[in-house]
């Protein structure tokens, strides 16, 4: 699949599809201590947004492995708070280290993307970084970008978005990127606020097609049309839209409901099924009907199929025991 950074997004309470010029756009478990993946200042999670570790003041991106009733689910929570959460060299490295990490772990049954800074998803691109930087350092900057959320879009479990606030720019295609797009509303507006302006050569011009369909993307890319949250939720540019709490986490609560609802899934099947549907959209029907019955020979001698069957047969949950 096609990683994309360019484009400019806005996630805050309308929906809005625009194009821009180029010269105006940027790019746990409780009890347990999440790794440390980075640096800076950022505040700590009020006890409202925390289901799992709490950490560190100084750490740009936290992973925390959940327990209990949400055991197989992580969180990778951005947390540069004086930045707004924009991407940088060290927390796109972070990122990458992290979703390495992830993609080789049979424990991981599903990842939550997250901020932990309240109001803010990802300002996009560190400019204030990006300024500083020699021409050939951006290039290398973007590819990296592109490189890392393409490793997240690949990732082979269930990945969810939680888009508790501002989405610009790489913070948009961060979220187009996972599988499934949670976004809160204000409370007042009761709509997703969404600006994205797509760069031609960046990547925006790709991934936006793939999720909401050719003609529909062109239409509102080249009109800057304005839609609302239903509207926007109705095309699939997002898969959920929730009321904002005093918390601010609605969209992350959403987010946690719907992982949990993947738990009882056998975990070969959940990650086959994603590498049909991932390869099979890149192919002709034939040639994604070969895949599928490739991904579900996969299934056939594992645990997991022959506990699905008795619980099937038995009329109860299945319980898996692993890979």
């Amino acid at each position: 699949m096609a990683a994309a950074l360019g484009g400019l997004g806005l996630l805050q309470g309308r929906v809005r599809l625009a194009a821009a010029a180029a010269a105006t756009s940027s790019l746990g478990r409780p009890g347990r201590r999440a790794p440390v993946w980075g640096g800076g200042a950022a505040a700590l999670l009020s006890a409202g947004r925390s289901y799992g570790s709490e950490a560190k003041e100084e750490e740009e991106l936290r992973v925390r492995y959940l327990d209990d009733e949400h055991k197989g689910i992580v969180v990778l929570g951005l947390n540069r708070s004086h930045a707004k959460n924009a991407l940088n060299k060290n927390l796109l490295k972070m990122m990458s280290k992290a979703v390495d990490a992830l993609k080789s772990d049979k424990k991981v049954r599903t990842v939550i993307f997250r901020s932990e800074v309240p109001g803010i998803f990802c300002a996009g691109a560190d400019l204030k970084e990006r300024a500083k930087m020699h021409s050939s350092e951006v290039s290398s900057f973007v590819s990296k970008a592109r490189a890392t959320i393409n490793e997240m879009a690949n990732l082979p479990v269930p990945t969810i978005a939680a888009i508790d606030g501002t989405a610009l720019g790489g913070g948009l295609e961060l979220a187009l990127a996972c599988d499934i797009r949670v976004a809160a509303a204000s409370a007042k507006m009761g709509l997703v606020e969404t600006k994205l302006a797509i760069i031609p050569g960046a990547g925006g011009t790709q991934r936006l097609p793939r999720t909401i369909g050719v003609s529909l993307a062109k239409e509102l890319i080249f009109s800057a049309r304005i839609v609302d949250g239903e509207e926007a939720k109705s095309i699939g540019l997002i898969s959920h839209v929730v009321e904002q709490n005093e918390a601010g986490d609605a969209a992350y609560r959403r987010a946690l409901a719907l992982a949990r609802e993947f738990l009882p899934q056998g975990p070969v099947a959940m990650r086959v099924a994603k590498l049909a549907i991932n390869q099979g959209m890149e192919v002709d029907l034939v040639t994604g009907l070969a895949i599928e019955e490739a991904c579900y020979a996969q299934t056939i001698p594992t645990k997991d199929r022959i506990e699905g069957l008795l619980a099937f047969k038995e009329k109860r949950p299945p319980r898996y025991k692993g890979e």
